[in-house]
């Protein structure tokens, strides 16, 4: 069969879609990887056929508030919603079905209905409306009776912000315009973990939790000095915020440094703009390290939530400390909590050293640890990708 998947996000969106696009290949489908050319190299390099989507999203959130992110990635999709359908549009021909992800969620929808091909949505977060736990995006925790209510209310809102940009490019395309309704009927897989968070018995028939889609590692050999620095003493703390950018640039030693203290530990840089040159000895710096490798070294991870970092410090085993930036981070830090592997949801906003110091003290603690590691050992037994790709081919041939 042959599939065309498109998503537009920061390299924890395009990473995993690339995994999903590899297992696709690897069952013996033709796919083809539409996605923001700043996160294309990790798909190239898993030999994915690629396109470039218009736009470029680290360039957009370089340089800019924390704050103004959400309203900079709306204007990133706004902007390119036509040209992203056009593209989507030219590379659908022929195809069993069209997997959309991301910002181009909309634009994706809209393109099924204009050719009549099989839309899947295929997520990292929990959208579907359920009574189990809130919208991810919401803020803060509410009585369970409000959690679809959350739902309805931020599926809304991100329409009603896409939503004028998402007409004009359906008009230009033959559509009508699509009023306030969200999309929903079509089917939704989630790389979520079951073993961290539960299909809600209330989900409809056409939504799944399939498990992570954790890229295939390869031949990995790490540099030889982030082995010596490993083999030279006891685990070291992880510390990485991933693509969050736009940041208070002093985070890493107003903080970060100060509630390690002497400890070992690794700061990955990921798309941040700290200063990294005066990084005490006792932190060892990395680019790039796949985390399915890393993270088992570690004793634990201060990050900033982003699901695949979470899934994927759950998955080795290790406490997380999250340091929440905004969107579905506060969501997953909560969820922290709930299991025992967290003691309190901490705000990268206003976050002390004393905060974070206690932090890693609890984790370092008999029941986090616990925890994290019988959470570990139940998710490394799930095959996400292997679930996914069955789900995939069974609503492609239907």
């Amino acid at each position: 069969m042959k599939f065309l998947a498109v998503t537009c996000g920061t390299e924890g969106d395009t990473r995993p879609m690339a995994a999903l696009c590899r297992a696709l290949m690897d069952a013996g489908h033709d796919v083809r990887l539409l996605a923001d050319a700043s996160t294309l190299h990790f798909a190239d390099g898993l030999g994915l056929s690629t396109r470039a989507l218009a736009g470029d999203i680290r360039d957009a959130l370089k340089d800019i508030r924390l704050s103004d992110t959400p309203f900079v990635l709306t204007a990133l999709a706004n902007d390119h919603a036509n040209e992203w359908l056009d593209v989507i549009l030219d590379e659908a021909p022929r195809c069993d079905a069209i997997i959309v992800s991301g910002l181009t969620a909309f634009v994706g929808l809209s393109a099924g209905e204009v050719t009549g091909i099989k839309i899947i949505g295929a997520m990292l977060i929990p959208l579907t409306p359920t009574r189990a736990f809130g919208m991810p995006f919401f803020p803060i925790a509410l009585p369970k009776f409000l959690n679809p209510l959350s739902h309805t209310l931020l599926n809304n809102l991100v329409w009603a912000t896409m939503r004028k940009a998402t007409n004009i490019a359906r008009k230009l395309h033959g559509l009508p315009p699509r009023g306030i309704t969200v999309w929903s009927g079509h089917p939704m897989a989630y790389g979520v973990s079951p073993a961290l968070l539960p299909r809600p018995p209330d989900y409809p028939a056409n939504a799944w939790h399939t498990g992570q889609w954790v890229p295939p590692r390869g031949g990995y050999s790490p540099p030889a000095d982030l082995t010596a620095f490993l083999e030279a003493g006891e685990k070291p703390i992880y510390v990485g915020f991933g693509s969050m950018a736009g940041f208070d640039p002093t985070l890493l030693h107003k903080v970060v440094v100060g509630a390690v203290g002497e400890r070992r530990a690794i700061f990955s840089r990921g798309w941040s703009t700290v200063d990294t040159a005066s990084l005490p000895p006792n932190i060892f710096l990395i680019d790039s390290v796949p985390h399915d490798w890393l993270l088992p070294h570690c004793a634990m991870a201060v990050h900033h939530g982003g699901s695949g970092t979470t899934h994927s410090t759950c998955a080795a085993g290790i406490p997380s400390i999250i340091l929440s930036f905004g969107f579905d981070q506060s969501f997953w830090a909560r969820h922290m909590v709930e299991l025992g592997i967290a003691d309190e949801v901490l705000d990268v906003h206003v976050v002390t050293r004393d905060q974070l110091f206690a932090a890693i003290a609890f984790a370092d603690g008999p029941v986090a640890q616990e925890k994290a590691r019988a959470l570990g050992e139940a998710m490394r037994k799930e095959d996400g990708l292997s679930v996914a790709v069955e789900l995939i081919e069974g609503i492609a041939r239907t």
